[in-house]
């Protein structure tokens, strides 16, 4: 029979008093779960990048890359609402260097303005000065999963023979979304679309 006295005397050889040993798991279990929602909820959905490259022509150094971007019905629906979309396709080549930090020689970004018109029920892609209608969704995914040819450094910027570290990466600029979705953003996985860095060597 299990009496008070072989309580107290499991709680002594826990080295908590009263009740503290039932609060102290409480409040494990509630701060485990309090890690895992909010790792649930800023979680970004991710783009897969499935192929990048660098290639040299005359006048200077060209990328192709390849994701796998597909919108979720919570950023289909902004911009079936008029709420344009802001992707970013950044770019960077570095010089090792195991004296100091590794040099950034290259840097480049092309932003993407994404819009919905609602009347002509067309989509539509702009880049600077540039726009391209698209009739589907489907088709501006597509779009922007695409990267061929893009300049993204001279001739004269990388040295023949070195070794050069390469990255490029594509995602949801939330900045650029209006005020109220931008907070929406912080606590929502569905407004965060991205891809990792992509990482390779290159040699002129």
């Amino acid at each position: 029979m299990i009496t008070a006295s072989h309580i107290a005397a499991s709680r002594r050889a826990l080295h908590l008093p009263s009740g503290q040993c039932l609060r102290a798991r409480v409040a494990g279990m509630l701060l485990a779960l309090a890690f895992a929602l909010c790792a649930g909820s800023v979680a970004a959905d991710v783009i897969q990048v499935r192929t990048a490259e660098l290639h040299a022509e005359e006048d200077g150094y060209y990328l192709n890359a390849d994701f796998d971007l597909s919108l979720n019905s919570t950023l289909e629906e902004a911009l079936q609402k008029g709420v344009p979309l802001y992707f970013v396709l950044e770019f960077e080549v570095t010089r090792p260097r195991w004296y100091w930090l590794d040099e950034k020689v290259v840097t480049a970004t092309t932003q993407y303005r994404v819009t919905y018109n609602a009347l002509t029920r067309q989509y539509r892609v702009a880049i600077g000065l540039l726009t391209q209608g698209f009739p589907t969704l489907e088709e501006v995914e597509h779009f922007l999963s695409r990267v061929t040819s893009r300049g993204v450094a001279r001739r004269d910027q990388l040295v023949k023979g070195t070794r050069y570290d390469v990255a490029v990466r594509l995602r949801l600029d939330v900045n650029q979304l209006p005020k109220p979705f931008q907070v929406s953003a912080l606590a929502s996985r569905e407004w965060t679309l991205q891809s990792d860095w992509y990482r390779w060597s290159y040699t002129p």
